[in-house]
């Protein structure tokens, strides 16, 4: 079948590829958006992105009782819809941006895109335990961002996994909730930046438990954390430490393999912009956590896909379309 014209492709959903979506749809650029589809552990690739399993969602304006993660990407779908456009759940498996139009190839589509928004969007890097995935897909108390679900654990001791400056920024912003945090680590010194250390060390609601690693969380048959079984790195000996919560906090890592020598990424796999939301290739933009590894929250990503979305109309405009 020949490939469908389209004047804007968004690749990804969640709130910076709906979001483009909906400011594209109503410029009359008649998107068509790669949702993605649902791998099991990849948030990244589910349409709804990393929301897809965040229960409560306290954080984001004009929602004061809160809302289920899943019910506001539900939200962003819908209007974003109702500016037209097409939508497909599948992912973009083949990518050529060596010209324009740029070609994109999914399962059962493929696309000629005067611009392209790229959304794909990060994961955080988990232990990879079946507890630890079934507990947080269900809100049963296991999370990778202290940020979002931090104030649902007030009062209540938690454990942090890792020892980089992420795992320490994360445990010290818990203990303006939890009574008591617990931070996990493999080896018997952190990884964390000296300052970083320090600060954590003098936090007296943060204990260092040395040479540790979680390999089970208990319990998801209970629906809730209620301890984690760790192994000493040295001994080999196994102990459980009882807990309500469980931050991983080990870093995240964009989801890029599509554009590697594609487009221009930093140091960690990020995608870089040059101009405004533009990347290395002129015409091909980017927003959300995919080129943010700073802020990595739903109301940043959905305001980058705004931008991107606003940058796009402009250069269209400037093209002649």
């Amino acid at each position: 079948m020949p490939a469908k014209k389209t004047n804007v492709a968004i690749i990804g959903s969640g709130p910076a590829g709906y979001t483009a979506a909906l400011y594209t749809g109503r410029a009359n650029l008649e998107p068509f958006v790669f949702e993605g589809n649902a791998v099991f552990g990849d948030p990244t690739s589910t349409p709804g992105g990393q929301l897809m399993i965040t229960t409560d969602v306290e954080n984001y304006p004009g929602f004061p009782e809160g809302i289920l993660g899943p019910a506001l990407m539900e939200k962003f779908r819908e209007q974003a819809k109702r500016f037209g456009g097409t939508y497909v759940e599948e992912r973009v498996t083949e990518l050529d941006l060596s010209k324009r139009p740029f070609r994109l190839r999914s399962e059962s589509h493929e696309v000629e895109a005067k611009a392209i928004i790229i959304s794909t969007g990060a994961r955080a890097k988990l232990l990879g335990l079946p507890s630890e995935l079934e507990c947080m897909q269900k809100g049963y108390g296991v999370s990778a961002c202290a940020t979002c679900d931090g104030p649902l654990f007030r009062n209540l001791d938690i454990v942090v996994v890792g020892g980089g400056d992420t795992a320490m920024e994360e445990a010290m912003y818990l203990t303006r909730f939890a009574s008591k945090v617990m931070v996990v680590h493999r080896r018997d010194e952190l990884r964390a930046s000296k300052i970083m250390q320090e600060r954590a060390k003098k936090n007296p609601k943060i204990e260092f438990l040395w040479n540790k690693q979680v390999v089970e969380i208990l319990d998801p048959a209970k629906k809730a954390v209620e301890a984690v079984r760790l192994e000493d790195t040295k001994s080999g000996e196994v102990s459980e430490v009882p807990c309500r919560g469980v931050f991983i906090a080990i870093g995240h890592e964009p989801a890029t393999e599509l554009f590697k020598d594609k487009l221009e990424l930093d140091d960690k796999g990020y995608l870089l912009m040059k101009k405004n939301t533009m990347t290395s290739v002129e015409g091909v933009f980017s927003s959300g956590d995919v080129t943010d590894h700073r802020y990595r929250q739903a109301v940043t990503a959905a305001g980058m896909g705004c931008m991107a979305a606003i940058d796009v109309e402009r250069w269209l405009d400037e093209q002649g379309v």
